[in-house]
């Protein structure tokens, strides 16, 4: 199979992707302008086909920590192919999955002492909530509304955002939300002693909604004073994204359960996993008959565990952490005036390189576009920034008014100048709103 000259000769690549996977997605995409055909990337560029280069502020919704196209994790991945290794055994086990546990147990706090492997972020808090009722024996599970933990039954039973759970209702039971940051209601709720599992994102991905201070580590006494397991949800924010190797090391705290995913292969092969207590793994794996209580097919996979590996390398031999931590601040500091600047601009946030923008406005336009759909105001920066600036970001969700970047952590200081402008530039033509783009806005909200 000639794989260049296959793809070469796919045609449109939007009308196959319609006519075989989701046509509503490509309609999406032709709406908003961002239907490009995309031929290369590399570190935090995208190339379409006629030649232009496109900064990545979005890096697959945060999984290119280390860049698009890693030279190091592919040549790894190259060196796994050519060495013939068994692969996954049925009924044994070899070095590299013992290898990557290893490096990933180093990095969290004494109390993680297990590795479970999974092949994505929602696998790994499926397996958070599996493994945490059968340890507690209890079954009720706790989240934060507007928490994202993934869309497969058991993670968006946990979902706290309407928009991915009405749809398929009814979900599974014992599963309720509190408001993020409220540590009383979350103690009303464990005061029952029949929560197995509280989960929670230190950072909220959808909105970059930051805890308030206090509130993680008030979470985590609690817990521990009802008998509950505290489960982070480092999906997201995991592996340098808020300028630590982990968010939850900005609080000191020392979870039961730590799930991670996204960044761990560096975008190259899908894996995850549930990092835990030795305590809430043995209870749950605590006799040879139940040796196999749970896995997964493909986890640990030979090419997952390598590219994790290699992953973890170059964060380490490029101080990519510190490197994060440091073009975060500079980023806050390029962007925070806008606040001051423009009255439609309510908060500029942020935690390394996990960073929003948040509109709110009174005027008349501002009214009729929130009337249209609430949040529209923010696509109307995004679009632009894409079109007019080859800057790809992202709304940061349903009916919010934020625009979210979680880019990759080897883009430049000039890299932060230039969107730090661009943005500038876009919220002011957005903020006079010309009728070219009001009559997108409308378009793009579906009621013209």
């Amino acid at each position: 199979m000639e794989l260049r000259e296959l793809i070469a000769n796919a045609g449109d690549e939007h009308e196959l992707w319609a006519k075989t996977i989701n046509p509503q997605f490509v309609r999406v995409l032709r709406t908003i302008g961002f239907d490009r055909k995309w031929v290369r990337g590399e570190g935090a560029h995208i190339y379409d086909a006629d030649g232009n280069s496109y900064l990545d502020l979005l890096g697959g919704f945060g999984m290119y920590n280390v860049g698009r196209n890693n030279r190091n994790v592919r040549a790894a991945l190259i060196e796994a192919l050519e060495l013939d290794t068994p692969g996954m055994l049925a009924m044994g086990v070899t070095a590299l999955p013992g290898l990557l546990a290893n490096e990933l147990l180093q990095r969290t706090p004494p109390r993680i002492e297990r590795c479970l492997f999974t092949n994505s972020g929602t696998e790994a808090n499926e397996a958070a909530i599996k493994l945490g009722r059968a340890a507690t024996k209890r079954t009720r599970v706790i989240s934060a509304d507007h928490g994202f933990h993934g869309l497969t039954l058991g993670s968006l039973s946990a979902n706290g955002n309407g928009e991915f759970t009405r749809r398929f209702q009814p979900l599974l039971p014992d599963f309720d939300q509190v408001p993020f940051g409220d540590l009383d209601a979350l103690e009303q709720e464990l005061r029952r002693e029949d929560v197995a599992v509280f989960i929670v994102e230190p950072i909220q991905g959808k909105g970059i909604n930051l805890p308030p201070s206090g509130y993680l580590p008030g979470v985590q006494e609690l817990c521990r004073r009802y008998g509950t397991l505290f489960c982070v949800d480092e999906v997201m924010t995991g592996f340098g994204r808020t300028g630590t190797m982990f968010a939850f090391e900005h609080w000191g705290l020392e979870p039961d359960l730590v799930t991670v995913a996204k960044s761990l292969s560096g975008g190259y092969v899908p894996v995850g996993a549930l990092l835990m207590a030795r305590a809430v793994h043995e209870a749950v794996f605590d006799s040879m008959p139940h040796a196999l209580s749970h896995g997964s097919t493909f986890a640990p996979n030979e090419l997952a565990m390598v590219a994790g590996l290699a992953m973890l390398h170059e964060l380490d031999e490029h101080d990519l952490v510190v490197r994060s931590a440091r073009l975060g601040e500079k980023l806050l500091e390029l962007t925070r005036p806008l606040a001051d600047e423009f009255d439609v601009v309510k908060d500029v946030r942020g935690k390394g390189l996990m960073w929003a923008i948040e509109f709110e406005g009174d005027s008349r336009m501002y009214r009729m576009l929130d009337r249209a759909q609430r949040g529209l105001f923010a696509q109307l920066v995004v679009v632009p920034l894409f079109t007019e600036h080859r800057i790809l970001t992202q709304v940061a969700g349903h009916d919010m008014a934020v625009v979210r970047i979680l880019p990759p952590f080897v883009l430049t200081d000039d890299d932060l100048a230039d969107f730090a402008g661009a943005l500038r530039d876009t919220v002011k033509q957005a903020r006079r709103m010309p009728s070219s783009l009001t009559k997108f806005a409308l378009s793009a909200a579906g009621i013209r």
